[in-house]
Order: structure tokens, then sequence, then C-alpha cells
């Protein structure tokens, strides 16, 4: 099974995360570039595209795409991902870094809405999602700290953990995908 890890990354969580998928799974990388890269403009839903990828899309059995979901919503630069590309994705695997909790994942700002929206475009070609909530990295005393949260990047120092332990649970259920031919 052929499989290219795709992303966007705004503060550098994201790409932490797509660089271990990639590395974890031997398999290709490349980053989703808006046209613009304006955050305003991105939050208030405004978005120009994103530029065409180098890879062709339609020769991956899997496309991972990976990337932030803000305030509960699908980020511009992934929908425009998504809306460019969905006749030329086979299996699309959605993974994010993000603020929501796993508690409050179906809540307004949670990552579980994002999911159903994804599936809701993708329909079957969708097979999977995870989430790495970023207070999985905080001390207990810190997840419900939004200024916490907000400053916390991915690193190789803060990888460890609960965190660590769900990535390496996602790539051996991503693992069982392949052997599964899904």
């Amino acid at each position: 099974m052929k499989t290219i890890v795709v992303y966007y990354s705004n503060k550098g969580s994201n790409r932490y995360l797509a660089e271990k998928i990639s590395k974890s799974l031997s398999c290709e990388i490349e980053e989703i570039k808006p046209r613009l890269n304006i955050f305003l403009l991105f939050l208030m839903n405004i978005h120009l595209g994103i530029r065409s990828m180098k890879h062709d899309v339609k020769e991956y059995d899997k496309v991972i795409l990976c990337g932030p979901i803000w305030m509960g919503k699908l980020i511009p630069p992934l929908r425009s991902f998504i809306n460019k590309y969905f006749r030329q994705i086979n299996k699309l695997i959605f993974v994010t870094c993000c603020g929501s909790t796993y508690a409050k994942k179906d809540e307004k700002f949670g990552h579980g809405l994002v999911f159903k929206e994804v599936e809701n475009i993708l329909k079957d070609k969708c097979i999977f999602y995870q989430a790495f909530p970023i207070g999985l990295v905080l001390p207990d005393d810190k997840r419900e700290d939004t200024d916490a949260f907000m400053k916390t990047h991915l690193n190789d120092e803060n990888f460890k953990g609960e965190i660590l332990e769900r990535f390496e649970d996602f790539i051996q259920q991503l693992n069982k995908v392949s052997i599964l031919n899904i």
C-alpha cells in the first residue's frame, strides 16, 4: 500500500506530528501551501486556495491528512485540499494535533465535530480519524489552561508519556489497516 502524509501546520505541532508519522511509516510527505497564509483570513473562513501538490495524490492508496483544528472548525487549507483533490483521494486518514480534549470532542469547539464534517464530505473514502490533544503533553494541572496549551508545541522533549503511547497505538492501527488493505 502506497501512502503519503499531507499536512498543514501554522505553529509547528502538526508538522512535527506529520513528520513522525511519515518517518514511522517510511512514506512520502508533503506540505499544503496556501496561496496566501494569513491567519486572520482563515479565522474568517476566507481562503484563496492552495498551491498544487508536487506529488500526484491519485497514485497513493492512502492519504494521511494532518492539520490543526481551530475553534472546532475544519480550517481552510485542509478544506481546500479535500475539495481540490476529492476525486483523486482513494482513502483518507485524518489526523490532528488540536486543543480540544477527548472528553470535550463533541462540544462546540471539539475535534469530533470536524471528524464528522470530514466524513460527510468524503463519505467512505475517510477510513480513520485520530486526535492528539496538545493537553496530553501538559501537566495535569495545566490541561485546562488555555494559555498553556496555546503556548505549547509538540517537540522531542515533550512527546512522551500518554501522547507517545497514543501515537504508538495509532501507528499500530495504521499498520493493521494496511494489512487489511482497507
